[in-house]
């Protein structure tokens, strides 16, 4: 289940995966391809095990995307994983700098779009799903902070 966050990270229920859609100084967003998915998808994954939100979200964008992230993450988006009473909670950040894509991770490449074209290919790819809801909730806050 989708839960929209205004810009704070849910208190109740530990956070046990962090991912980004991170906006570059152009304003496009960046998903990358997950190459067992066949699915763009937000950059991010699991904390590990005494692991703040931060390093984990760094990590995870360095591993993912090759992607430095600024300090300032807006939170607009949980998933409540039922199984485990947990949450993945998902921002926004700018991009501070790219770095060399790193191999042997489950992502092969990071692509850059507009908000319109990123709908497009997700609605094409894989049709209705969380992706296109994590769309609808990030356009809103990308008019408001990233333009």
């Amino acid at each position: 289940m989708l839960i929209p966050l205004n810009g704070a990270f849910p208190a109740d229920k530990t956070i046990a995966g962090i991912h980004s859609i991170p906006v570059a100084e152009d304003g496009s967003i960046v998903f990358v391809w997950d190459k067992y998915e066949k699915a763009l998808t937000t950059v991010g994954g699991r904390l590990d095990s005494n692991e703040d939100i931060d390093a984990a979200l760094d990590r995870e964008t360095m591993e993912e995307a090759g992607i430095v992230l600024e300090a300032r993450r807006i939170p607009f988006a949980a998933w409540y994983w039922e199984s485990t009473d947990t949450f993945t909670v998902f921002v926004m950040a700018r991009i501070r700098e790219y770095r060399e894509l790193p191999e042997g991770f489950e992502t092969t490449g990071r692509v850059a779009m507009n908000l319109e074209t990123a709908r497009e290919l997700i609605t094409t790819l894989e049709g209705d799903g969380l992706r296109l809801q994590l769309l609808a909730l990030v356009e809103p806050l990308y008019a408001r902070e990233f333009k």
